[in-house]
């Protein structure tokens, strides 16, 4: 554990505010009422549910602020988190953007009717509808495919790079005249759009929806906002891979747990390491449901939105993730799992392929993962595991806590360790600490569909009878304080 500075503990102690936060304004963290600077879509996913029978996925980010904003669209497919496209959206004022990722013959695209400007164009009309295809340039046999078919399952990001400043030739050209804007391409050029490009200011929010035409089905999830990402206007020009979550400033973090405020201060590490504190839990819980009168099934999304930053171009892990990337089986971290039916009994069910391979159990190895129940496969996802068990309703609770026998790869595997944090207890007094995160970074939800198939109405007309619901992942967060004297 690295040492806390005497400078730094003297300016943190000045700062804390009434409310224990140090600097709260200059801190990044996950704002509970869904608005933000980045916003992280768990999941997206094209896969077929059965043959011939594909998801879609509907995106959409709203402005809710009275500033018209640029902001970087980029979507990541889910084995390791390789950027499969991204581009640059302007927003108006209080305007909503909406896209649709699409199966294509190979693999996977986004299209959208929506008219804001984005660089390159990604809209299209009634007369003319383009699918953008998703590109495996970055896709490397790193993980044993660089196939386009790699891009139909991932999640998505849209990070602000900043609000445009008012009355600016750039403004003008993205503010809709008619329900239409102008899109003038001399305000959008680089140079204009740099210049015209100031402060952040959040206020983004935005959901995705899952949907099956055929199947019947249609889930639906909430965007995880960041607030206060940073501090900086910087627009990056279209085909720069930046801004993503490493460009964190200033890196500290706040976290709410454990009826506590920890305000944490990752100078000495990396700056990705603000975001992981963020999503960083020991224990994943949720329900599930597999009752054979309703034909249901539950799967699991858990995806680590950070998962690729610890990894060198090599594949070997620095340290929080626990193995190097071993080809087609991954970068996989040891799980457990204990399940639990509706009446308190409880068994310990592996978590693997079904079914089973020796040696792959209880691991979860992609960045965005799909626990399934009973090979339920209600998302048809192939970077899936199985659990398997004989309940047909309950809880399940998934750990991320490495046992003492244990192997791993990198230093302190499911350890963030960090130089100085501001703990404040809920009617407590603030107090200066080493802290300890343990566990993995991860966000993601259950769903759950029920089949009854094809029912006859009173009128004598047939329907589908399927249907489904989502639910947030619930858990516990392991934060060990070392007080500082």
């Amino acid at each position: 554990m690295k040492t806390f500075k005497q400078k730094s503990l003297y300016a943190a102690l000045a700062g804390v505010t009434a409310l224990g936060v140090t600097g709260a304004a200059q801190a990044v963290n996950v704002n509970p009422d869904g608005l933000g600077q980045v916003l992280i879509y768990p999941y997206y996913t094209v896969r077929d549910k059965v043959a011939g029978s594909p998801f879609s996925t509907l995106l959409t980010v709203v402005n809710s602020t009275a500033s018209a904003k640029a902001v970087k669209v980029r979507f990541l497919e889910g084995k390791n988190s390789q950027e499969v496209l991204d581009f640059n959206l302007f927003l108006s004022k209080k305007d909503v953007w909406t896209a649709a990722i699409l199966q294509t013959a190979d693999g996977a695209g986004v299209g959208s009717f929506d008219k804001s400007c984005t660089i390159p164009t990604v809209s299209s009309t009634a007369d003319a509808p383009i699918v953008h295809e998703f590109v495996n340039v970055l896709l490397d046999d790193a993980v044993g495919d660089d196939s386009l078919d790699r891009t139909r399952e991932g999640y998505a990001e849209i990070i602000e790079m900043g609000t445009i400043v008012g009355g600016s030739t750039t403004e003008k050209a993205v503010t809709h005249v008619g329900g239409v804007p102008p899109c003038t391409a001399s305000a959008l050029d680089d140079a204009t759009a740099i210049a015209n490009t100031t402060t952040p200011t959040g206020g983004l929010f935005g959901d995705l929806t899952l949907i099956n035409v055929n199947a019947g089905e249609d889930y639906t999830a909430d965007a995880v906002a960041l607030d206060n990402f940073r501090n900086l206007g910087v627009y990056d020009t279209p085909g720069d891979i930046h801004p993503d979550l490493t460009q964190v400033n200033p890196p500290v973090s706040v976290v709410v747990a454990n009826n506590a405020f920890y305000q944490s201060d990752w100078s000495g590490w990396q700056p990705v390491d603000a975001i992981s504190a963020l999503f960083m839990h020991d224990h994943v819980y949720n329900t599930f449901i597999l009752d054979s009168g309703t034909k249901s099934g539950t799967d699991w999304v858990l995806t680590f939105p950070t998962k690729r930053y610890y990894y060198d171009s090599q594949g070997e892990v620095s340290y929080l993730f626990q193995r190097n990337i071993d080809g087609a089986n991954g970068a996989c971290d040891d799980v457990g799992i204990t399940v639990y039916d509706r009446e308190e009994n409880t068994s310990t069910p592996s978590v693997g392929f079904s079914p089973s391979r020796p040696g792959k159990a209880n691991t979860l190895c992609w960045e965005a993962n799909v626990l399934t129940f009973n090979a339920s496969q209600v998302l048809g996802s192939t970077n899936n595991r199985n659990v398997t068990t004989t309940y047909q309703n309950g809880w399940a609770d998934l750990s991320f806590i490495l046992s003492s026998t244990a192997s791993f790869d990198g230093d302190f595997a499911h350890l963030q360790g960090n130089e100085e944090t501001i703990v404040t207890p809920i009617n407590g007094t603030s107090f200066p600490a080493e802290v300890s995160y343990f566990g993995l970074p991860v966000i993601g939800f259950a769903l759950e569909s029920y089949n009854n198939g094809t029912l006859t109405e009173g009128d004598g007309s047939l329907v589908q009878s399927n249907y489904g619901g989502n639910f947030l992942h619930k858990g516990t967060r392991s934060i060990t304080t070392f007080p500082i004297p």
